[in-house]
């Protein structure tokens, strides 16, 4: 048998028979906690960008009127 098969053998053997799989629930479960952590991200980057940021339209960011108010 050539490498490239027993190599392939190998891997579906494992995958079958050494590999614990998550049950369905677990992968919901493990899926709404990605969804939620990725959405806080997006919430922090959004307000860390209303702050900080400079828009192509001329908004400066709070921070940055603050600063022209008062600078």
């Amino acid at each position: 048998m050539s490498k490239f098969g027993e190599y392939v053998k190998s891997s579906y053997d494992e995958l079958v028979h050494k590999v614990s799989w998550p049950s369905f629930k677990e992968l919901q479960s493990s899926a709404v906690v990605v969804a939620v952590a990725a959405l806080v991200i997006a919430v922090v980057v959004l307000i860390m960008d209303v702050v900080f940021g400079v828009q192509p339209w001329g908004w400066k960011g709070l921070l940055g009127y603050f600063y022209s108010f008062f600078g």
